[in-house]
C-alpha cells in the first residue's frame, strides 16, 4: 500500500531548483511586457524585470553576486528593445549602490525598503530616459510621471509575489 504522506524532513533540496527560479523568475518579469496585448503611447508599464530583480535583492541579499546585472540587464535589453547596454549599466549600478547601502545600514523595514526601491526604481526609470535622449528618442518627461507612480505603487506586490517563489524554491 503507497503512502499518502511523504516526509520532508531531511530531504535534499535540487541545487539547480534553489539557483534557477530567481534567475528565470526575472527573465520572465523582463518578457511579460512583449506578451501583454497592451499598445501604450506612452511609457506606461513598469520596468518588470527590474523589480524583481530589485526584490530579489532586497529579500536575499546574498544571493545575487554583483556582476549579475550585467547578463540579466543584457537579456532585459533584447526583450525591451531599449538601446543595448542601457539596462545593464542601470542594473549593475544599481546592485553595486545597494551593496554599498546594506555595507552602511545592515536593518531596514518594510517601508525604508520600499523607500530605497522606489528610489532605485525613479532612478532606473529617468536613467533609462536619459540614455533614450541621447539617441534621440522624443518622450516628454512628464510622460514618465504614470510609469514612476505604478511602478512605486506595484513594487510591494513585486515583493510579495517574489517572496511567494522563494517560498515555493525552499520547499523540497
Amino acid at each position: 500500500m503507497a503512502r499518502r504522506y511523504q516526509p520532508r524532513i531531511n530531504q535534499q533540496k535540487s541545487g539547480l531548483k534553489l539557483r534557477l527560479y530567481p534567475i528565470v523568475s526575472v527573465v520572465i518579469a523582463s518578457a511579460l511586457p512583449l506578451l501583454l496585448p497592451i499598445i501604450a503611447t506612452m511609457p506606461l508599464l513598469p520596468p518588470l524585470g527590474f523589480m524583481v530583480l530589485l526584490a530579489w535583492r532586497l529579500l536575499r541579499p546574498q544571493f545575487w553576486p554583483i556582476w549579475v546585472g550585467a547578463p540579466l540587464g543584457l537579456v532585459d535589453d533584447l526583450f525591451s528593445g531599449q538601446p543595448l547596454g542601457s539596462a545593464m549599466l542601470i542594473w549593475s549600478v544599481t546592485l553595486i549602490l545597494l551593496d554599498l547601502a546594506d555595507q552602511r545600514f545592515a536593518f531596514r523595514g518594510f517601508r525604508q525598503e520600499w523607500v530605497v526601491a522606489s528610489l532605485f526604481i525613479l532612478f532606473a526609470i529617468v536613467a533609462g530616459y536619459a540614455i533614450n535622449i541621447a539617441h534621440d528618442a522624443s518622450i516628454v518627461p512628464l510622460a514618465l510621471l504614470p510609469q514612476i507612480a505604478l511602478s512605486m505603487v506595484l513594487f510591494p506586490l513585486i515583493l510579495r509575489f517574489t517572496a511567494w517563489i522563494d517560498a515555493r524554491r525552499l520547499r523540497p
